[in-house]
């Protein structure tokens, strides 16, 4: 039997190369056409296939600081938050029908509203979900009572302690809520979670397993579904495509 830090290096390591084929399928690219009103431009990391158009347009906000910043340095895209679940995931997300964005974390709607609408003019038609983590699910649940029915949903994933107290009952906007259940993080706590689900009737996605590496609260421990995060993104998917 292999000793538990061999098991969990060994996860690790599939899960990287599980992502990185996802990545070959994908290519990123920087995004600088969208704009408030002002004429200040808002950049965007686009991530996908690019072979048909897509049916689904999902905006992802990283946790932590929420930066993502992403820019051409000498030839080379860079952006920061990596390693975040969102972040690290992007590539599992796109796919024939879905086409990923990934934006600073923001609770702004100008600022959302300034991307929504350049994905809509560069995609007619797609249905738009907002997707945040962590401390960015505090952005998602302020954009989804300011953008109700503006966009088609959003899913807070490892949300802050706040979303129990979230009523989605009046949102039009679909919203889904994802945590995992051993989620250790003091600020996230699984019970929060499940508290909305059970007063409010949250749709809720309960997920376990995988291995948690380092601190509670950050994002490869359970609090970022590492191990399992091909799960977690194809449960979401599955989400989404229900209507």
């Amino acid at each position: 039997m292999w000793p538990e830090p061999a098991l969990a290096l060994l996860i690790g390591l599939g899960c990287l190369v599980a992502q990185a084929r996802a990545d070959e399928r994908v290519r990123d690219r920087l995004i600088a056409s969208a704009h408030y009103p002002s004429g200040e431009t808002v950049p965007y990391l686009l991530t996908g296939l690019g072979a048909t158009p897509p049916q689904y347009v999902l905006i992802l906000m990283p946790g932590g600081s929420g930066r993502l910043e992403p820019e051409m340095r000498d030839g080379r895209l860079v952006f920061k938050a990596r390693g975040n679940f969102l972040i690290r995931s992007r590539a599992l997300f796109a796919d024939a029908a879905m086409i990923v964005i990934a934006t600073d974390s923001t609770g702004s709607p100008e600022r959302m509203g300034a991307i929504t609408e350049d994905a809509g003019r560069r995609f007619p038609g797609a249905k738009v979900y907002v997707i945040g983590t962590s401390r960015s699910t505090l952005s998602t649940m302020q954009l989804a009572e300011r953008m109700d029915g503006k966009v088609a949903g959003f899913v807070h994933t490892s949300s802050m302690s706040g979303i129990a107290r979230f009523d989605t009952r009046p949102l039009k906007s679909r919203q889904l809520i994802v945590h995992h259940k051993n989620d250790a993080c003091s600020v996230t706590g699984y019970g929060s979670a499940l508290y909305n689900h059970e007063q409010f009737g949250t749709d809720l996605i309960t997920m376990e397993g995988g291995v948690s590496q380092g601190d509670a609260c950050e994002a490869f421990a359970h609090h970022g579904y590492n191990g399992i995060e091909q799960e977690t993104v194809g449960k979401i998917k599955a989400w989404i495509r229900q209507k």
